[in-house]
């Protein structure tokens, strides 16, 4: 079946020059994400409109899901395509989108028109009156509502006639490729997909890093974090997955370090280990999914210590958001329940009965020197256990 759709967006629209950079790499996104679908199509762009004609013996509501899941659309409609201007094809056009679209017609209408052909013989407000009165004839069920409608039939005249009146809300955001790639902390949380998913709605490619604590960790609690990388790559496509081995970086700190300092350390190892792979591997920065006070390890000053330990910017997209915050929109991106499922990771493991809670830089620095001569190949160790699974969206 054929269909042709027409793409919203919005925050590319006020691009300037670089418009066109912007509304090519939606366009890239889209076509790889329906190739991968094995969804036959041709995008048009132009002049600040995005159409897509597909060809499948899917139903609608796939082609639709994939679209509105791209980040940088803001809204999907599928509509329908009069080749001729003339005003008897037009009108019908609209009668059979209506047949095609409704079975009920106990609603009410407003049409409005977009004449961006101006060379149209018709103004804007002439299409509409003339549509309006074409609807109520045909379909004497409908009303019209001029303040409040329950539907707009929108009619847009340009080098051919759109028609359409279902708006489906898409994701928005930036596309995926304008803005570098960075590097998720990811752990079997609800906080750290979340991050990585609203950092990739600003464009950004990811791949992410997860420290894996055998035998204290499960190998159920890596196939959790599998699980959650997964689900996020359906929005973010593929994603490189770092498994770390970081038990021994955990015990040598565990015996030679303060316990209620044990969780700042632990962190601070995990964001040079991750800012290493990050490098090698074109990341611009760190991602986390921390959140001012949520826990210990979270407080305002926690976290200057814990940023002192990388040289890369990092990117807290949930900084100020409470938890459930969070947990919404873990649910809306299909995270949540595999994130509460219980398999604890090494973080959980090893957290301190009473952690610190402000912790002073330079005592952290003072403890860190007990780690020297003993941490250095441990943590040689740990890069050199890097184990990369590619999870494709």
């Amino acid at each position: 079946m054929k269909s042709i759709f027409l793409l919203k967006y919005a925050e590319i629209g006020i691009k300037g020059k670089n418009r066109h950079v912007f509304e090519e790499a939606l366009c890239k996104q889209i076509r790889n994400r329906l190739n991968k679908n094995k969804i036959s199509n041709k995008i048009i762009n132009e002049r600040g409109r995005i159409y897509v004609e597909t060809e499948t013996e899917e139903p609608v509501s796939t082609v639709t899901d994939i679209i509105k899941n791209t980040f940088g659309v803001t809204a999907v409609c599928e509509v329908k395509v009069v080749e001729s201007k003339e005003w008897e094809a037009i009108r019908d056009g609209v009668v059979e989108y209506m047949k095609e679209q409704y079975s009920d017609y106990h609603f009410s209408f407003k049409v409005k028109c977009r004449r961006s052909d101006k060379n149209f013989k018709m103004e804007s407000p002439e299409v509409c009156m003339e549509a309006g009165h074409v609807l109520l004839e045909e379909f004497p069920d409908l009303t019209v509502d001029v303040h409040n409608p329950d539907t707009f039939i929108w009619i847009e005249v340009r080098d051919k006639v759109y028609i359409y009146s279902k708006v489906i809300k898409g994701i928005a955001g930036m596309p995926l490729g304008t803005n570098g790639k960075s590097m998720l902390l990811l752990s079997g949380g609800i906080d750290s997909p979340v991050a990585g998913y609203m950092i990739a709605r600003r464009g950004v490619y990811i791949d992410a890093v997860y420290f894996h604590a055998p035998p204290y960790t499960s190998d159920r609690a890596k196939q959790k974090v599998v699980d959650l990388a997964t689900k996020l790559s359906k929005y973010t496509g593929m994603i490189n997955l770092h498994v770390i081995n970081f038990t021994d970086i955990q015990m040598c700190i565990y015996e030679e370090c303060p316990h209620d300092e044990l969780t700042i350390i632990m962190r601070r190892y995990m964001m040079k280990i991750a800012e290493d792979i990050a490098k090698k591997n074109d990341c611009l920065a760190l991602i986390t999914g921390e959140s001012i006070g949520q826990v210990a390890s979270q407080t305002a000053m926690s976290l200057a210590c814990t940023d002192a330990a990388a040289t890369m910017p990092v990117y807290r997209p949930l900084i100020g958001f409470d938890k459930q915050d969070i947990i919404d929109i873990s649910k809306d991106i299909d995270t949540y329940e595999t994130s509460i499922l219980p398999y604890e990771d090494c973080c959980t493991i090893f957290v301190a009965k009473h952690p610190v809670t402000k912790p002073v830089l330079s005592a952290i620095e003072k403890s860190e020197e007990n780690l020297v001569g003993k941490i250095e190949k441990l943590y040689e160790e740990a890069l050199a256990s890097d184990e990369v699974i590619r999870i494709h969206g």
